[in-house]
C-alpha cells in the first residue's frame, strides 16, 4: 500500500516537472536556433572580411626553399599561387644515385599539389616559367609549359602582394666554349636520367664488333669537370656501377673503362677538412679514378676536352673522351638579371637581400635559395648606434657590464662578432676589449667610441657568404613561412641598424643559418662526413649515418619508403642496367 501511494505521489510530481520540462525544452530549443543562426551570420561575416583582407602572395619555384616555404605557411590570411615549371620536388642530393640506377628517379620527386592538399591555406598551382618580373606593378609575367592545340605555349600575368623567389640557378659554363653543346649537367631528374642512358649507350656501343680498339677506349672514357660534392659523390657511383654491375654484363672491354675527375683547384671537396680531402683524394687513386687537380677546362668538343695544366705553366693538353659532365659552379637565371637590372642590382652573381630575406630596393619581394645572397650589415658601419645603445647612463665610455648586456643582440644582427670571438678562442666580449685597452683589469675597462671602433675593427672580416646547398635553401623556406605566419602581429618591415628587444614590441629576428654537416659518399660503401664540433667521420659506418640521414630527411613517408626500397633492391639484385 505504501508503495503504491509513493509511486502514485512521484507520477503526479514526474508530471508537473515534465511540463516545465517541456517549456524549458522549447526555450532552449528557439533560443539555440537564434544563437545557431547568430553564430552562422557571425562566421560569414568573418569569412567576407578575412576574404577581402587576404593577400596574395606568389611563390616562384618548386625546389628546396619554395617548398619548405609552402609545407611551413599556415596562415588563412594569404591567397598563394605557385609557378613552376616542374610541379614536382625534386631531393637533389640523390641525383648522383639516380645516374647510376641505385634509386629510380620517381623515389626522390613528390608532386607538389600534395604538399597544400589539405592545407588551411588556400594554395593554387600553375605548371609554367617566369618569363618577367615587373617589380614596380606587382606582376609576373608567365609562359605555360605545355603547349595548346595550336602548339602554341599560352602566356598570362599574374598580380602579387607578396612575390617570393626561390626559382634556383643555372650551371654556370664560365663562357666556356663547347659546354652547352657537348657535356652533360647534374641539376634535375631529366639529367639524370639522361647521364643513365649515355652511360648504357657507351658500354652498347663500346660492344659493337665494327668499332676499332682505339675507339672503345674514348668511348668509355668517363670525365667528370668539377671537384666538389656532386662532381665526386658522380664518380664514385660510377665507379661502383662499373666495376659492380657493369663489368659481369660488358667483361669483354672493362679493362679499358676509364674515369677521370678534373679540378682547377689544388685539392677536390676543397670546402671540407683538409682530413676529408686528403682520404678521398687516396681512396680515388687506389680506386682506379685519375684525379687531375690543377686542371682548368678551356675548350670542350664533340669527343676531346682540352685544359690548361697549371702544374705545368698553363701547358694545353686535350683528352679524348666518350661521355662529359660538368658539375661546376652556378649562374644566375635571364630573368632574374632582369629583375637585378630594374632594382638597381648590376653586375651580381646573386640577388641581394637583407638579413630577413627582403630583395634590397623593395618592400615586397623576398628572394631564397640558389638565386639571392644575403648582404650582412657590417659592425663598422652601425658602430655608433651600438656605442650609443650600450651606454645607457650617457657618460661617453663604455663598461664591459654595460656592453655585455647588449652582446646577445649584436650577435644576432652581426654573426661575425660571435664567430671573431670563437676564432680568437676568446671567453666573453672582455677579452676583445681588453685587447683595444691592454694590459687592464677587466672590471676597471671603460672605452671610448674610437677605442670600440679599434676593438672591432678586425670584425667584419669574419663575414661569409652562405653555400648554394640545400639546406641554406631549406632553412630559408621555414623560417619566411614563420615570419610570413606571424606577419599580422608583427611589425612588417624590420628597422634600425640593430634589433634591440622593446617593451610590447616585437621584430623578426633575422635569418641565421644553422650547419648541421655534410656529407661526401666516396664509393665502396663508404663515405666522409664533417658534423658540427669539426667532428670528422669517415668509413663504412658513416656510410650508413649518410642512409639513415637521408632517409630521414625525405619529403613524404611515400619517398622515404621508396628510398629504402631502392636500397634493399641494389643490395639484393644490383643495379638496374636497362636504358629505361
Amino acid at each position: 500500500m505504501r508503495t503504491f501511494t509513493f509511486f502514485q505521489r512521484f507520477s503526479k510530481a514526474f508530471h508537473g516537472y515534465n511540463s516545465h520540462f517541456k517549456l524549458v525544452l522549447l526555450c532552449t530549443t528557439v533560443s539555440g536556433g537564434g544563437l545557431l543562426a547568430y553564430g552562422e551570420a557571425v562566421a560569414q561575416s568573418e569569412a567576407a572580411v578575412v576574404k577581402e583582407e587576404k593577400k596574395k602572395v606568389v611563390v616562384l619555384g618548386t625546389g628546396w626553399a619554395g617548398t619548405s616555404f609552402l609545407k611551413n605557411l599556415d596562415n588563412p590570411r594569404y591567397e598563394v599561387h605557385v609557378v613552376s615549371p616542374r610541379n614536382y620536388f625534386a631531393f637533389t642530393p640523390l641525383l648522383p644515385s639516380v645516374t647510376c640506377g641505385t634509386v629510380e628517379a620517381r623515389s626522390i620527386v613528390e608532386p607538389v599539389r600534395n604538399f597544400f592538399r589539405k592545407k588551411n591555406v588556400k594554395v593554387d598551382f600553375s605548371e609554367a616559367e617566369c618569363l618577367k618580373i615587373d617589380a614596380a606593378n606587382r606582376k609576373v609575367y608567365c609562359r605555360s609549359s605545355i603547349s595548346n592545340n595550336s602548339n602554341e605555349k599560352d602566356e598570362f600575368v599574374v598580380d602579387y602582394d607578396f612575390l617570393i623567389i626561390a626559382v634556383g640557378a643555372n650551371v654556370n659554363t664560365f663562357n666556356t666554349p663547347g659546354v652547352a653543346e657537348n657535356c652533360h649537367f647534374l641539376k634535375e631528374v631529366e639529367d639524370a636520367q639522361k647521364i643513365r642512358r649515355t652511360v648504357i649507350d657507351c658500354f652498347e656501343r663500346a660492344s659493337l664488333p665494327s668499332v676499332s680498339q682505339e675507339e672503345k677506349k674514348r668511348i668509355l672514357h668517363f670525365a667528370i669537370v668539377g671537384g666538389g660534392p656532386t662532381g665526386v659523390e658522380f664518380a664514385a657511383s660510377l665507379h661502383d656501377f662499373v666495376n659492380e654491375d657493369l663489368v659481369k654484363l660488358y667483361p669483354g672491354i672493362k679493362d679499358l673503362v676509364r674515369i677521370t675527375l678534373l679540378e682547377a683547384g689544388e685539392h677536390i671537396l676543397s670546402m671540407f677538412d683538409k682530413r676529408i680531402t686528403s682520404f678521398a683524394e687516396d681512396k680515388f687513386r687506389r680506386d682506379g679514378i685519375d684525379v687531375k687537380t690543377g686542371s682548368m677546362v678551356v675548350k670542350v668538343s664533340d669527343k676531346e676536352i682540352s685544359t690548361k695544366e697549371m702544374k705545368n705553366g698553363g701547358e694545353i693538353t686535350t683528352i679524348p673522351y666518350g661521355m662529359a659532365v660538368w658539375s661546376t659552379g652556378i649562374g644566375t637565371r635571364p630573368f632574374i638579371k632582369d629583375f637585378m637590372a630594374q632594382i638597381g642590382q648590376i653586375n651580381r652573381r646573386a640577388v641581394a637581400t637583407d638579413e630577413w630575406l627582403r630583395v634590397e630596393g623593395t618592400n615586397n619581394v623576398y628572394a631564397l635559395g640558389d638565386c639571392a645572397t644575403i648582404n650582412q650589415r657590417k659592425v663598422m658601419e652601425d658602430i655608433a648606434a651600438i656605442f650609443k645603445k650600450a651606454d645607457k647612463d650617457n657618460s661617453g665610455t663604455l663598461t664591459v657590464k654595460e656592453f655585455q648586456e647588449v652582446l646577445n643582440d649584436i650577435c644576432e644582427r652581426y654573426p661575425q662578432v660571435e664567430l671573431y670571438l670563437k676564432t680568437r678562442q676568446m671567453n666573453d666580449i672582455a677579452d676583445l676589449l681588453k685587447e683595444a685597452k691592454g694590459d687592464v683589469e677587466k672590471e676597471s675597462i671603460e672605452l671610448n667610441i674610437e677605442e670600440l671602433k679599434t676593438a672591432l675593427s678586425k670584425v667584419d672580416s669574419q663575414m661569409k657568404f652562405l653555400p648554394a646547398t640545400a639546406q641554406v635553401a631549406s632553412q630559408q623556406g621555414t623560417y619566411l613561412a614563420k615570419c610570413f605566419n606571424r606577419m599580422e602581429e608583427c611589425e612588417k618591415n624590420p628597422e634600425g641598424p640593430i634589433r634591440f628587444r622593446e617593451e610590447g614590441r616585437h621584430r623578426f629576428k633575422p635569418f641565421r643559418y644553422k650547419h648541421f654537416g655534410q656529407f661526401a659518399p666516396l664509393g665502396g660503401e663508404q663515405a666522409a662526413a664533417q658534423l658540427p664540433g669539426d667532428w670528422v667521420s669517415i668509413g663504412h659506418s658513416t656510410q650508413w649515418l649518410w642512409y639513415s640521414v637521408y632517409a630521414s630527411k625525405q619529403v613524404s613517408w611515400r619517398t622515404r619508403a621508396l628510398v629504402v626500397t631502392d636500397w634493399t633492391r641494389r643490395f639484393i639484385f644490383g643495379r638496374d642496367s636497362s636504358q629505361i
